[in-house]
């Protein structure tokens, strides 16, 4: 029977902006396992609302005693999985994201964004977050439903790679920032490094296809994820499946060049999947897979292209 670990969002399971394939695992699993995750928002004391009362233990002591790296965000240490190489494929099955705490924030910040050079006069916001009906409440009045998702979920960026920020999205994953790596969702993602290096955090209540201002609702979340090795599927950048959709995720500093990633992901996956040719796989992506820009503010743009899978 498969194991269920825990990792708390506390400053010893947690490193802030950074990831490195040579941080400490926060912990040791067989393939197979659920591990669930809590995740504190990014940002530090600048995000805080005006009641101090508001702001919860774990991300006042995140704030206070870990150092930041070059990214924004709080992820867990990673998570190690037995027999996991370089070249394999993690399958992360996501299980449920649940918010965990009562207010968000939501904010305009200098030379970030898609127009930054418009919105000067920058502002952070404190939606309310109603966890027992799945709601927020913008200051103006109006509310939204939620539909939580993690904005980074990856593997380790290969060793050669060094120090990087949790800023950009890769070939690992990491900040893809899409809304529709949700409960339901299975992702694969390239492995680099022995155990894969599973890691997640930057909880999203809720977000639009874009992200255009440069944050989501960004709140706690607490979700659980199953992590299987797969041997039998060889990926260069991730890609995720839904029951009803295939998903292909395109990352490049051009929006052109990441739908044409996301429009060349698709058609592999077309061709390994059934007996199309190339030919027929791209034609059918031009008559049934619809592209959506999955965020434009976080260096690497993201575009990604869903195709239902009666289509097939």
């Amino acid at each position: 029977m498969p194991a269920h670990h825990d990792i708390p969002a506390t400053p010893e399971m947690m490193v802030w902006g950074t990831l490195d394939a040579r941080t400490p695992p926060v912990l040791t699993i067989d393939s197979g396992d659920i591990v669930t995750i809590a995740s504190i928002p990014a940002g530090g004391r600048a995000c805080f609302p005006a009641d101090p009362a508001l702001v919860p233990q774990e991300f006042r002591a995140a704030v206070d005693r870990m150092q930041q790296g070059p990214g924004a965000h709080f992820v867990n240490r990673p998570v190690f999985v037995r027999g996991a190489e370089r070249g394999d494929t993690l399958q992360v099955d996501i299980l449920s994201a649940e918010p965990t705490m009562d207010w968000g924030f939501v904010s305009i910040m200098p030379l970030l964004g898609t127009l930054p050079e418009e919105f000067t006069d920058y502002e952070t916001i404190h939606p309310k977050i109603d966890r027992a009906r799945g709601t927020c409440l913008l200051p103006w009045g109006t509310e939204l439903p939620l539909d939580p998702f993690f904005g980074v979920i990856g593997t380790a960026p290969p060793p050669e790679w060094g120090r990087c920020s949790t800023n950009i999205p890769r070939a690992f994953g990491g900040n893809m920032d899409n809304k529709e790596l949700k409960p339901g969702t299975r992702l694969y993602l390239p492995v680099f490094n022995p155990g894969a290096l599973f890691y997640a955090g930057d909880g999203h209540g809720v977000q639009g296809d874009g992200e255009v201002c440069i944050t989501a609702l960004e709140t706690g979340l607490k979700g659980s994820f199953r992590l299987t090795v797969r041997k039998d599927i060889q990926l260069r950048m991730p890609f995720a499946e839904t029951e009803t959709h295939l998903m292909s995720i395109g990352l490049d500093e051009d929006l052109d060049d990441a739908a044409k990633q996301a429009v060349r992901e698709m058609v592999r996956e077309i061709c390994v999947r059934t007996n199309l040719s190339r030919n027929q796989a791209y034609m059918l992506c031009s008559l049934a897979g619809d592209l959506r820009i999955t965020q434009t503010v976080d260096g690497n743009k993201g575009v990604h292209m869903l195709l239902a899978k009666q289509h097939l």
